[in-house]
Parts: C-alpha cells; structure tokens; sequence
C-alpha cells in the first residue's frame, strides 16, 4: 500500500497530465435523496416558470430577428444541429436553476420517446483551469421497419453544463440529426422547444 504522500503525487500528476479525451476524474452522474427532494421543489417552483418562460420568449424572439435576443443566450442553427446555449455568466441565471434545468431538459426529453444513453461528469485540466463537464446524452426509440425510413425524431440530443474551476459558465442543449439516407429528415427543432417550455 502506498503512503499517503505517493497517492498524494500520483493523484497531482494525474490531474496535470488529464484531458477531455482521458479525464482526471471519470464518474456517472447519480443525485443523492436530498439532491433528487430539491429538484422536484424547483420543478414546482416560480423559479422554475419564469426560465421556461423566458426561454420561450427568447426563441420566439430568435424567430422573428435573432439580433434581438438576449446576451445571456445563444441559438444553435446549423444544417445538422440545433439549439441553445445559457452563458453563467451573464449574471442573469442562479447556478442552481441552470443545475435543475439541465436534469428537467433530460426528464422532458424522455418523456418523448427518448432513451438515456449517458449521463456522466468528466474533469481534467486544460489552459491551467479544471474544467468539468457534466453531460446526458439521449437518442430517440427507433422502430427498425424494412420498408419505410428511421424516424429519427429530432435526432440525438446532448444536454451539457460546462464549468471552469468550480465556476459555471453554461449549459448547452442540442439536438443533432442523422444525414444518412436510412433516416427521415430530423422534425423540426421549434417543435422540440414546444416540448421542452410547456
């Protein structure tokens, strides 16, 4: 058995020498009793009613000129992925309301014919800051029938939450949909949003 001030070393160089592909710590995420309580309160909560709400504002103004949407988000809109970005720092959401939001995003997006394929934390140095990243990552239920194409849905979603040194700077959701010609074209993202803020 090492003693302690070796596993203390060998702990230091492990985080030193870390990256996002080979991570210091490498974890599921699993929310403890009083984690899961909290969660269900905020889900109750005017808290949580006036972000959807705001969120839903946001895009309905994306919509009609993107350059009139708060500084505190960000649309996604390429070919193949779409969604959103919340910026921590922008001083305009609590931690713990972008925390809860990254959870409630998953539940409702299980509720639509989706299956958890992970949901993990990963931390590692990079540009002399610890950074970790907690992410679920979802991909649709898909019926495998001959004849007709994959409905894909709205294609597989990622919901991260970024932080650097203990410091949250945002929460990413997306949705990413498959090009390949076995698939149907993914379902149009406002639909996605519809579902996410009602």
């Amino acid at each position: 058995m090492e003693n302690i001030w070796t596993y203390l070393k060998r702990i230091f160089q492990e985080s030193e020498e870390s990256s996002p592909v080979r991570p210091f710590i490498h974890e599921e995420i699993i929310r403890g009793a009083l984690e899961v309580q909290a969660y269900e309160e905020w889900k109750q909560s005017l808290d949580r009613h006036r972000l959807l709400n705001s969120l839903s504002d946001e895009y309905a103004t994306y919509r009609i000129d993107a350059r009139q949407v708060d500084k505190s988000l960000d649309f996604l809109d390429t070919p193949s992925m779409k969604g959103f970005v919340l910026h921590g720092r922008s001083g305009k959401y609590k931690r713990r309301d972008m925390v809860f939001l990254f959870d409630y995003l998953k539940e409702k997006v299980l509720q639509n014919s989706y299956t958890s394929y992970m949901s993990d934390r990963r931390t590692y140095k990079r540009n002399k800051q610890m950074e970790t990243k907690e992410r679920h990552y979802l991909k649709p239920r898909v019926q495998l029938d001959s004849k007709e194409k994959i409905n894909q849905q709205f294609g597989n979603i990622r919901i991260e939450l970024l932080y650097k040194d203990d410091v949250l700077i945002n929460l990413q959701f997306s949705a990413t949909g498959y090009s390949d010609h076995l698939f149907k074209d993914a379902a149009d993202f406002k639909d996605l949003m519809g579902l996410l803020v009602e």
